[in-house]
């Protein structure tokens, strides 16, 4: 039989009884862990180890666990940023102090945090977060289609079906969507003789690379980025390096720069 502590670490550090009985934890060792101090009761029927994590604790105590947006950074999807509010989730729905919280039934599945941040997001936001777990494999595009049959949600349907698992990264996704509520035409991991995979080409003219935040970690990773960017010239193929932070707080003038370069060379063209 496995140990109380054990249990509780797999499952976030905060868990109910049901959970821990489910997992194969007797009632007798939960009496036992409280009473050795290895584990303490945070409400009526849930349990938390001595060093949770504040936020699963305080969760805990209001019957809750981390969902939307919160649940999705815990679980390493593409975020694009932290909310000012932790986001919950929980069967009575109730306000919790602080906290946004989500009406929805427990245990939350990877599915049910992608549907929670597609419906509360920005829809950029929103998307990221559905690419990475598709991408992840977390999630199944047929089943996230599924979950959004209702006329009133076309638009998240729409949404859906703007997923390209194929993105290398949260600044690929996030450039790409940019530029085509632009209008314009984006390709993905275009392959480019000599180069490699070129991140995005834009109307067929225009090249994005995307810097993130480890690039260039290593003289071997300078070396091969100036040989990608040299190939570039050579083939006649214009790019612009991009970041998370140009696109994060100047959407809208990387999206100025894109269209100032395309009619650079169209017109050199």
């Amino acid at each position: 039989m496995r140990k109380v502590t054990d249990v509780l670490t797999d499952l976030g550090g905060v868990a109910g009884t049901s959970s821990l009985r489910q997992a194969g934890v007797s009632r007798r060792l939960i009496e036992a862990g409280l009473s050795d101090a290895s584990i303490h009761r945070v409400a009526r029927g849930v349990y938390a180890l001595p060093d949770a994590e504040p936020l699963a604790v305080h969760a805990g105590r209001h019957y809750a666990v981390p969902g939307c947006v919160t649940a999705a950074f815990a679980a390493g999807l593409w975020v694009v940023k932290r909310p000012d509010q932790p986001h919950l989730a929980a069967s009575h729905g109730r306000p919790i102090t602080g906290c946004v919280v989500h009406r929805s039934h427990l245990p939350l599945t990877h599915l049910d945090i992608v549907c929670q941040s597609l419906r509360c997001l920005p829809r950029l936001e929103g998307l990221t977060i559905a690419e990475s777990a598709v991408k992840q494999g977390l999630v199944q595009l047929s089943d996230l289609r599924g979950r959004f049959p209702a006329a009133r949600e076309k638009a998240l349907l729409v949404l859906v079906a703007r997923i390209r698992p194929q993105s290398g990264s949260i600044i690929e996704t996030m450039a790409r969507y940019l530029l085509e509520e632009a209008g314009l035409t984006v390709e993905l991991q275009v392959s480019v003789p000599g180069m490699g995979h070129l991140d995005l080409l834009v109307d067929g003219l225009l090249g994005i690379e995307t810097d993130g935040y480890a690039h260039h970690s290593s003289r071997q990773a300078y070396r091969e980025d100036r040989r990608r960017w040299n190939i570039t010239v050579v083939r006649g193929l214009p790019t612009l390096r991009v970041t998370f932070e140009m696109l994060l707080n100047e959407p809208m003038e990387f999206v100025k720069m894109v269209h100032l370069a395309l009619g650079t060379y169209r017109t050199a063209h």
